[in-house]
């Protein structure tokens, strides 16, 4: 019996030296090139030599105005609503969307009969109080009356002309007349139409009174002076103009860090609307 386990005994231990040798060897195959590589460099390497440098990192992205351009709003100082100064129905509505007016010209009517009216009978209250107190001023003379009833002619007389004033003050109310030459940005009301008090009308602006408004870093606020010019590049035209500082707030956002900025075309473009925007560029601040 001893005879047959020998013969097992060795392939036992020939297969067992195999397998030793088979894990021995997969470790150094599946290590992969680039450590080898590494390995051997740090290995083979003289010594004090400075090691591989890691891969550099993306540089910061400027901050808003580092580049010394802010986005600017094109704005009109004269541009308003007009209104309905009382309740009544509008007789004429001569100007739409788009039309150019002047200064004084006739941007609505109302039907002002009653108010006309109004006035008339203001008017003849005054004749007839002013009437009353030059008798009451002769009857005086010949001490027909006394001095009281003189000075109450006189009193009713100067009522009835503050009446008239205020009704002529109303009826001034049924034509609505352009402030400034402009243009009509927005019809809100239509003729016939009957209104109430304070219902808006027409929305108009002057395109002679346009600006630029900014909101540039506070750190500008160093450098930043009216007169100041410098670029601005309009998104809708494509082109650029020169503008220059006109005012700068007297106060710094504290949340945003801003400083609010109004600024004045050297030569006011044609092409220009309310509500453009653009990026301004200052030489200061690249």
């Amino acid at each position: 019996m001893s005879k047959t386990l020998t013969p097992l005994r060795g392939a036992l231990a020939a297969l067992l030296l195999a397998q030793g040798a088979l894990a021995l060897a997969q470790p150094a195959a599946s290590a992969p090139p680039a450590a080898s590589a590494a390995s051997a460099l740090a290995a083979d390497g003289p010594a004090g030599a400075p090691a591989v440098p890691p891969a550099a990192a993306p540089a910061p992205r400027p901050a808003a105005g580092d580049s010394g351009a802010v986005r600017a709003l094109i704005v009109a100082d004269q541009e308003a609503t007009l209104s309905s100064q009382f309740a009544g129905r509008i007789t004429a509505m001569p100007k739409q969307v788009g039309d150019v007016f002047a200064a004084g010209e006739l941007l609505a009517g109302f039907d002002c009969q009653e108010r006309q009216a109004t006035v008339k009978a203001a008017q003849a209250e005054v004749l007839g109080a002013r009437e009353t107190h030059l008798a009451k001023l002769k009857l005086q003379s010949l001490g027909a009356v006394s001095d009281l009833d003189v000075t109450l002619a006189a009193a009713t007389a100067e009522k009835a002309k503050s009446q008239l004033a205020l009704a002529q003050a109303q009826e001034k109310y049924c034509f609505v007349h352009a402030p400034y030459a402009g243009k009509v940005v927005r019809v809100r009301a239509k003729a016939f139409e009957s209104v109430q008090l304070g219902q808006p009308l027409l929305e108009i602006v002057n395109l002679a009174s346009l600006r630029a408004q900014l909101f540039v870093p506070s750190s500008w606020v160093r450098w930043m002076k009216p007169g100041k010019a410098f670029t601005l590049v309009v998104d809708e035209t494509g082109q650029t103009y020169t503008a220059r500082v006109t005012k700068i707030s007297g106060r710094i956002d504290g949340a945003s860090q801003t400083v609010e900025v109004l600024a004045r075309f050297d030569k006011l473009p044609a092409n220009l609307l309310p509500g453009m925007i653009g990026k301004a560029s200052f030489p200061e601040a690249r």
